[in-house]
């Protein structure tokens, strides 16, 4: 009987201490929310502030109640938030995330047709000037709060931006240089900033060697 009794009465989920990383899945998805409009910069503020404070998962769960879970219903951002639509459902992309931490991307890396970065009091650093290009058009979607994003791309690849910031910054560079390879791969980076600074530009010397030249030789097999 004390063993039936004991076995009855589990603790609730909602009643356990949140740890690191419970923040840090409510903290994804506040800052997805704010970069997709379902969500205004206010809203976003208030609940980041209540997302350090609270103590339990219960209560965690409560911030994001009225808000989509990522992988469970896709959803299409909306452009009035700086962010375009992202990829078709069921579409793979690659995740970056820093929560109060750093994550990086460089070195010899296949970037995938759409990449998604989110940084939350974190630093990010996507670094393509040695990547392998497998697809023609290369997307980032970037959701900065309270950190920093930064982009790097070889010279003569062709680079595009579209975003915006609410005190905070959107930078792209080097858009519509001449001397971009028009063989090249495109790199469009979407982004959204809230008190955070998103920053993608051609880093100096790092160029693809020959493009054209590369494919014509894969093709004669």
């Amino acid at each position: 009987m004390d063993l039936e009794k004991h076995a009855a009465a589990p603790a609730a989920p909602a009643d356990l201490r949140a740890s690191d990383a419970d923040r840090d899945r409510i903290a994804q998805i506040l800052a997805d929310a704010v970069a997709e409009g379902r969500l205004t910069a206010d809203e976003h503020s208030e609940r980041l502030d209540s997302l350090y404070a609270v103590k339990t998962v219960g209560e965690l769960e409560v911030l994001v109640r009225d808000l989509p879970v990522p992988g469970v219903t896709p959803q299409v951002p909306t452009a009035g938030a700086g962010c375009a639509a992202g990829p078709a459902a069921g579409a793979a992309f690659d995740t970056v995330v820093a929560v109060c931490s750093s994550s990086a991307r460089k070195g010899r890396w296949r970037p995938g047709a759409h990449t998604r970065a989110v940084s939350v009091m974190g630093d990010i650093s996507i670094d393509l000037t040695e990547a392998v290009f497998e697809q023609q058009v290369t997307e980032i979607n970037v959701t900065c709060v309270l950190g920093n994003v930064e982009v790097l791309v070889p010279e003569n690849v062709t680079l595009r931006g579209y975003g915006s910031g609410v005190l905070g910054n959107f930078e792209v560079r080097g858009e519509g240089r001449g001397e971009t390879d028009p063989q090249a791969p495109v790199v469009i980076v979407r982004g959204f900033a809230l008190l955070g600074n998103i920053e993608a530009r051609p880093k100096p010397g790092a160029r693809l060697v020959d493009l054209a030249l590369k494919s014509r030789k894969r093709l004669e097999g």
